[in-house]
């Protein structure tokens, strides 16, 4: 008893002398920010500008943000050319493209497909899901029923291109989640209209060669996807595993709402990430919008951009690193 008493009092004493702080000042948020009624769209890397273009048709024509982030993820993921998203991603580990998205408005509302397969644009099934029915998602083959009985067309993903890069892995079968900034895994979007409302919308084909039924953090309210209408929205991109562990764009969101910037917060972000994991050979790049229109982004490592269409520019920028 004695040294069970002595244990605690050691462990209290431990404890008292850590510092809790967050890495972030963090200040309550104002209660009324005034919103940016401009409108403007984010989205993760290159293919999120002809993504922007298409969100920012929607906005300057008078619609919602999330029409707009639902319109614009939806170019990407019907661009064959790219391997990380919709049609033309790279399989799993048995040859089948599997897809995930989800998409969020400005009220609060949510949905969500994971581990799709056949239906192209999984953000309008996660839109389906968020408008027409009671729950936030929706897996497998209970997503694809879904997606059939709504109207939307079976479609075969694999493309020839994709099926042959398959067929060269299949010769070693290495499987590393390393960095690869060509690997453009992951589209996440966030939009403001013009009347300061965000949304957002993500969606992926997932990691390449994953096992079959792997589910990153696309898909996953609160972590590749966050958005509070009062706030701001964050999204994540990179491999989705170190963003699962952090429910990182939740924690973006919520370090806004105590008074961190966009870019503060994203910092954050991948600073908690980094103090739990070898990230040695591992992304993660997060970006964030807030209701003043102040943008952030951040990486793990060099290489992550991003695309920004404000003020009548659409522009790639490069998001700074940790290392």
């Amino acid at each position: 008893m004695s040294n069970r008493r002595s244990f605690l009092k050691r462990s209290g004493a431990a404890l008292a002398g850590l510092s809790l702080a967050p890495l972030v000042k963090a200040q309550p948020v104002k209660k009324d920010p005034i919103p940016y009624k401009k409108g403007l769209v984010i989205s993760t890397w290159w293919h999120g500008l002809a993504a922007n273009d298409e969100a920012h048709k929607i906005i300057a024509n008078g619609g919602t943000a999330v029409d707009a982030a639902e319109m614009g993820v939806r170019i990407t993921e019907a661009d064959a050319t790219g391997q990380s998203v919709g049609v033309g991603g790279l399989p799993d580990r048995d040859g089948n493209v599997t897809l995930d998205a989800c998409i969020m408005d400005s009220k609060g509302n949510a949905g969500s497909v994971c581990f799709l397969q056949d239906i192209l644009h999984p953000v309008s099934v996660a839109r389906k899901v968020m408008d027409d029915t009671p729950h936030v998602m929706l897996a497998g083959e209970g997503a694809r029923r879904f997606a059939l009985d709504n109207g939307f067309e079976k479609t075969k993903l694999l493309t020839p291109e994709s099926e042959k890069a398959w067929k060269e892995w299949l010769k070693e079968k290495e499987y590393k989640p390393i960095i690869n900034i060509e690997n453009h895994d992951t589209i996440g979007l966030l939009s403001m209209d013009k009347a300061g409302d965000i949304a957002g919308a993500c969606t992926t084909s997932g990691l390449a060669y994953k096992m079959h039924g792997r589910v990153g953090d696309s898909p996953i309210i609160g972590a590749g996807l966050f958005v509070d209408n009062e706030v701001g929205g964050a999204t994540a991109t990179g491999l989705g595993e170190l963003v699962l562990r952090t429910l990182g764009s939740f924690l973006i969101v919520e370090l806004m709402r105590q008074g961190a910037s966009p870019q503060e917060a994203c910092e954050e972000g991948v600073r908690r990430i980094a103090e739990r994991n070898n990230v040695k050979d591992m992304q993660v790049g997060y970006l964030a919008v807030n209701k003043a229109g102040e943008v952030g982004a951040y990486a793990i490592h060099p290489g992550f951009n991003y695309a920004l269409h404000r003020d009548g520019h659409n522009e790639m920028i490069d998001a700074k690193s940790m290392l």
